[in-house]
């Protein structure tokens, strides 16, 4: 950490890779931000310029570029002090200012809670990623720093910081590649989260060290020997694994401490691809491998870009050894993730590395989320899903890769291909085998999905999907849909409202429009109309507030008011906003009638529904419906069949349903008594006509005593 002597450390770094004119400009940085924040100091103590000092040495010892250094000296400056981002484009350029104000939180704008405030000001973060990635670098590095000095605060607001930083920012660093960040802020947040369990853990690893140094030793020349032996040569480092990876381990697998053996892990560096495979063949060759433990993330890399080989095998002592086989390169990645390969460095906009090109999918996935996400707390919270991925690698038919969290479905590959795929799915294939769209998928598979013109998605597919893009697509469509549902209904219930009135909805101007939303303090029609299919406002009124708007009657005057006889016609296609309760199931035939719910839009009941009892002191909000003629769509009915006891009697009726070209949506079955059960069904039907057919094939079978329908 930089002391308030000297940048000398800095400075020191920075000249080790930047031009001198270049080590210049961050001197001049540092000196603005010297001047800006004179006379505030940090809860650590000391000088407050030496916040970003050290947020800058972070950056440095990754060797990042020259305005990823200005702006780390840089980036509290907007927050902090009176200096603006105008200032900062006038004397370090717009691109140091873009990215200053993306690291800048949100703090003059009011929020209803702080979770809000933090939401969006991390929404606002992730959208300056997207413009440029090297906001996120500098946060995280902000992030290491505060966490280093954490002790300073109260231990309420260490532990509130310390799960955001084990929630957030920790993986953040993971999905982009940087584990040496990764490894520092989980430790310091395991500290300050859970200090007992920190200190217990660390005591545990203190007494363990003293006899297995001994072994990783001996390990360690093993291997060594064998790569000479073999002439490869490969640097072979033993480590001790971070205490935070020990204790998830711990927990999620319920083991104690002495039960871990591989607390212990061996990295093996070598100069090429082709070495990396043969050390794994001297290595297997040296010790048995476990079987299932071998991971190629060179031939297949993670989701962050990070390629190695991975094996655990059987080791000296009895002990489990875990060895990873890397490049140089592939070491630096696996270290510095995408600031191993930045390409801003040496000012080089050419094509970017594979670390870069998996960081960009991530934040184009981002963007999409954000898109869709109703608000900032859906954001992050969507986020968080897709920080966490255990991961699968699946196939399209075309051989391309595509990378899922485990537990993912073929509705999560779908929209992981392309969002229209998704909105467009009907069904899926797993390995040229037709499988239910919500099968959980497993690495290797190849997943085709069958598309279908007036396919549309399902909100019970939110029950079952496991990405954050899938989940966020799937809500934004649904609410897009249920507002377009809506402001139909709405328009043909004003406009049949306003028949009453001798009044058409066409006849309605912008001039006359603009005038009632203000009257209802509204900012569109489309609004209104919206408000009128969901049930919030009740047509009627809307239409009387119009009539007396025109002819500037007050609440008295009636006097061209008629009685409309014409009932709404219903399809069963109007959407999400018409709804078919459970309690009667109405269908095609039945008489009906619509009650107007707030919460519900436009309800259908059959008129012999008890439900409705309870909705006669609301007479406003009842409305005269029908079927529409020529309907298509099917609906649900409830059926109560009881049936002889006997072996088959369940998959008998089953078919015979199943013969009148009738889905089963659900069924169970209760004893009535020693000789008969009761059987209830709930199926599709277009109409009355066809359920009598259902009933009628019932009949026929010998085993069936009884049919009745769910009564009103």
């Amino acid at each position: 950490m930089p002391t308030p002597s000297s940048i000398d450390g800095l400075i020191e770094k920075t000249q080790a890779y930047l031009k001198p004119e270049q080590v210049k400009q961050v001197q001049e940085a540092f000196e603005f931000a010297q001047k800006a924040h004179q006379g505030q100091k940090r809860k650590a103590g000391g000088d407050y310029i030496w916040h970003p000092v050290a947020v800058a040495e972070i950056l440095a010892e990754m060797q990042l570029d020259t305005e990823s250094l200005i702006a780390a000296l840089l980036h509290d400056v907007v927050e902090d002090t009176p200096y603006t981002k105008e200032d900062i484009v006038q004397r370090f350029g717009q691109s140091v200012a873009e990215i200053v104000d993306g690291v800048t939180k949100l703090g003059k704008l009011e929020f209803n809670n702080p979770q809000e405030a933090q939401a969006e000001s991390f929404r606002k973060m992730m959208l300056a990623m997207a413009r440029d990635i090297r906001v996120i670098l500098i946060k995280l590095a902000d992030r290491l720093h505060n966490m280093r000095t954490l002790g300073v605060m109260r231990p309420d607001k260490q532990r509130r910081i310390a799960k955001e930083t084990l929630d957030i920012y920790a993986p953040i660093a993971a999905r982009l590649g940087i584990n040496a960040i990764r490894i520092e802020l989980e430790d310091l947040g395991f500290k300050a989260m859970y200090p007992c369990r920190f200190k217990v853990l660390q005591n545990a690893v203190k007494k363990a060290r003293g006899n297995r140094n001994e072994i990783v030793e001996q390990i360690t020349e093993t291997i060594q020997s064998r790569l000479q032996a073999d002439g490869i040569p490969g640097q072979v480092i033993g480590r001790e694994k971070h205490l935070y990876s020990l204790y998830k381990k711990m927990k999620n697998k319920g083991l104690h401490f002495d039960d871990i053996l591989d607390i212990f892990a061996f990295r093996i560096i070598v100069n090429s691809v082709d070495e990396c495979y043969r050390t794994l063949g001297s290595v297997h060759s040296l010790y048995k491998p476990l079987p299932g433990r071998i991971k190629d993330y060179i031939a297949i890399p993670k989701p962050n870009g990070y390629q190695s080989l991975h094996t655990v095998v059987f080791g000296s002592f009895g002990v489990h050894i875990e060895v990873q086989i890397r490049t140089h390169t592939m070491h630096e990645v696996s270290e510095h993730g995408i600031a191993a390969h930045w390409h801003y460095k040496d000012g080089n906009q050419s094509t970017p590395s594979p670390v870069e090109a998996k960081a960009q999918e991530w934040v184009k996935n981002l963007l999409e989320i954000q898109q869709s996400a109703g608000n900032s707390l859906d954001f992050l919270e969507n986020v968080k899903i897709d920080l966490f991925p255990d991961v699968i690698y699946v196939f399209t038919p075309k051989g391309d890769i595509i990378t899922l969290p485990k537990g993912a479905t073929a509705v999560d590959f779908a929209y992981a291909v392309h969002s229209d795929l998704g909105h467009a799915m009907i069904g899926a294939k797993i390995n040229k085998q037709l499988v239910p769209i919500r099968t959980v998928l497993e690495s290797g598979q190849t997943v085709d999905i069958l598309k279908g013109k007036e396919a549309l998605p399902n909100p019970n597919w939110l029950n079952f999907v496991t990405t954050a893009k899938a989940r966020s697509q799937i809500r934004h469509f649904l609410k897009h849909q249920e507002q377009h549902s809506a402001q139909t209904l709405g328009e043909r219930l004003l406009s049949k409202a306003l028949r009453r009135y001798n009044m058409s909805y066409e006849s309605l101007d912008d001039v006359l429009r603009q005038s009632i939303l203000e009257i209802l303090n509204l900012n569109s029609w489309e609004g209104l109309l919206e408000e009128i299919g969901m049930g919030k406002r009740v047509a009627a009124l809307v239409a009387k507030q119009i009539h007396d708007l025109v002819l500037g009657h007050d609440d008295k005057t009636q006097s061209n008011v008629k009685h409309d006889n014409i009932p709404l016609a219903i399809s069963g296609t109007e959407g999400v906003v018409v709804n078919f309760p459970h309690c009667c199931h109405p269908i095609p035939g039945d008489d009906i009638i619509g009650f107007v719910s707030a919460e519900k839009g436009l309800v259908i009941h059959r008129t012999c529904c008890n439900t409705i009892k309870s909705y006669k002191n609301q007479p406003d909000k009842w409305l005269e419906v029908e079927w529409a003629p020529n309907i298509q769509q099917t609906f649900s009915v409830d059926l109560q069949v009881e049936v002889e006891n006997q072996r088959g009697a369940l998959a008998m009726v089953a078919n015979r349903i199943a013969d009148a070209e009738t889905d089963i949506e659900s069924v169970r079955s209760e004893d009535k008594d020693d000789t008969y059960s009761v059987m209830h069904f709930v199926i599709r039907v277009k109409d009355r006509k066809h359920l009598a057919d259902v009933i009628r094939r019932l009949k026929q079978l010998p085993i069936v005593q009884k049919i009745h329908r769910q009564s009103c």
